[in-house]
């Protein structure tokens, strides 16, 4: 599955995996939220209630699609957060890992606070 994730200065796109989360993010779209930013990552709240899968990942590559299941909210990393080590790209905490951008995750660098951000099938 495809969507798009559009905000003020772009839009990218992303390969979602079948997984639990995913298909519960899928029936839920179209989404609105306003963005917030924490170091290299863009998270805003998406209004889906899922439960943490057994295969989460705290530490995960620049440019993974994360659902952070204690925000409700999809978590898009594109290089280091605050906690993280070295240049790994660290979340908050495990997050259920839903697939990966189809373009360059550093156009998320454009992503402002506060930024209105529509995810959608695309």
């Amino acid at each position: 599955m495809k969507i798009r994730i559009l905000w003020p200065a772009g839009h990218l796109t992303a390969t979602l995996d079948e997984t639990p989360t995913a298909a519960a993010l899928a029936a839920a779209l179209p989404v609105s939220a306003s963005a917030n930013t924490w170091g290299e990552e863009v998270y805003f709240d998406t209004g889906v209630r899922v439960a943490l899968e057994h295969d989460a990942q705290q530490v995960v590559e620049p440019g993974t699609v994360a659902f952070w299941t204690e925000g409700d909210a999809l978590a898009l990393p594109y290089g280091p957060t605050p906690i993280s080590r070295g240049g790994e790209s660290r979340l908050a905490s495990p997050c259920n890992v839903l697939g990966s951008f189809d373009g360059d995750p550093r156009l998320l660098a454009t992503v402002r606070d506060g930024d209105p951000v529509r995810v959608e099938l695309a």
